[in-house]
């Protein structure tokens, strides 16, 4: 997997798996609805080579008033998508999304894998979705994490497929990360003992 770089994108090739073409299918969905947002988390791994299963793909989306929200899930609905834990998109909005819950949706008549909807809840939330990275898959447009807070998040988070994560992400990215910034990131999340076992280790 060859990967090229240019300020703020990452283009590259592969074979894509099926989950894969529905993460693609449903950014196209948000696209088409106007609605900013960037992919977070497990996926981010498994998009750039690491092996292993997820039950859902996390986003944060922009806050939005209820209008553009019912037409983004009637959008959703006529791509065969259904909301898993609210039949209402007023319920949706007001009281899971403006409330700092999550949305889940899946594929109508699935459960697994859903896309987990949020709006921004901190400042490193919003900075997520102002400082991501375009990512260009087969031709194919969508929007990841910055991959150096995206590391530092998974440290923070210290589970073991956390920690394998921000390995595999590291070693992918290593020639080309801001290691400035990468530290400050770190620093930030008070994850520096966990930065040392897991990144800078040697293999």
């Amino acid at each position: 997997m060859k990967l090229e770089f240019s300020k703020g994108r990452i283009v590259f090739n592969r074979e894509l798996s099926e989950l894969d073409k529905l993460v693609l299918k449903f950014v196209k969905i948000l696209d088409n609805a106007k609605i900013d947002y960037v992919i977070i988390s497990g996926y981010i791994a498994i998009l750039f080579g690491r092996s292993r299963n997820t039950e859902d793909v996390d986003l944060f989306i922009e806050e939005m008033p209820l209008g553009k929200f019912k037409a983004f899930w009637e959008l959703l609905d006529k791509e065969g998508f259904e909301c898993i834990n609210e039949s209402s998109p007023e319920k949706g909005h007001n009281d899971y999304l403006k409330e700092k819950l999550a949305l889940r949706f899946a594929i109508k008549g699935t459960f697994e894998p859903n896309f987990e909807l949020k709006f921004p809840k901190s400042k490193y939330n919003d900075y997520s979705l102002k400082n991501k990275v375009e990512v260009l898959l087969n031709n194919e447009k969508l929007m990841t994490s910055e991959i150096e807070l995206q590391i530092a998040f998974k440290l923070k988070l210290g589970g073991d497929k956390d920690f394998e994560d921000a390995r595999h992400l590291y070693k992918v990215f290593k020639e080309h990360l801001n290691q400035n910034l990468l530290v400050k990131q770190i620093a930030e999340l008070n994850v520096e003992k966990e930065a040392e076992a897991v990144l800078w280790k040697k293999d």
